[in-house]
């Protein structure tokens, strides 16, 4: 029987090289074998796709890798998923997510949104070129109580700040934490805008919220 740490080594490794297929019969070797799916969620899956988005943060992918190793995830999930125990993936928070007014681009937003969802984490997921006013709106209808921002544009960068401004001009700010990222982003813009915290990628997104309200 092949052991729980080469299994999780195969299903990152299927996510990382696009295998969409061959990580089907993957994780059923793994769920068979009678491993925890909240590990092979979290140390096969999540990992692989840290390692893609690593790529493609170094331009060694783009666009289109980066779509089919998602799709690769999604089917890891599909099989580990509905293995999970009753308690090993309770929401953590409700997040409101999306790609701030003035940039279509959301792959980034992608992977921290699966990262997050993963992590057992609830997400409203607003798109991209999303309007400061919908994040509010959106707190408002759901009692979200993290706003997550993304931008690969700098021009868009001060959509993040307004976000902020609006949510203290409804008396929201105080229960909701807003964490941001992206391309030209930074933790001394974090700090300047008055957000709660920067996340260089999606994993340490997941940290942060963890650390803000996990």
């Amino acid at each position: 029987m092949t052991g729980k740490e080469e299994l999780l080594k195969l299903l990152a490794a299927c996510v990382v090289e696009m295998e969409d297929e061959k990580i089907i019969p993957t994780a059923q070797a793994y769920i068979k074998a009678g491993y925890p799916a909240a590990e092979g969620i979290l140390h096969g899956l999540v990992e692989g796709m840290n390692k893609a988005a690593d790529l493609y943060e170094n331009e060694e992918y783009f666009i289109p890798e980066l779509l089919i190793c998602s799709d690769a995830m999604y089917n890891g999930l599909d099989v580990l998923s509905p293995h999970l125990g009753k308690h090993d993936f309770q929401k953590k928070a409700k997040v409101v997510i999306g790609v701030v007014e003035g940039d279509t681009h959301d792959i980034g937003k992608n992977i921290v949104k699966i990262m997050l969802e993963t992590a057992g984490y609830e997400i409203i997921d607003l798109g991209r070129d999303v309007p400061a006013a919908a994040f509010i709106e959106c707190v408002k209808n759901t009692g979200a109580s993290v706003v997550a921002l993304a931008t690969l544009m700098s021009t868009s960068t001060g959509n993040m700040k307004k976000v902020i401004e609006l949510l203290q001009q409804a008396g929201l700010r105080e229960g909701v934490k807003v964490i941001v990222g992206g391309g030209p982003i930074s933790a001394a813009f974090a700090e300047k805008i008055g957000a709660d915290g920067y996340a260089v990628n999606a994993v340490e997104a997941v940290k942060l919220a963890d650390r803000l309200v996990g």
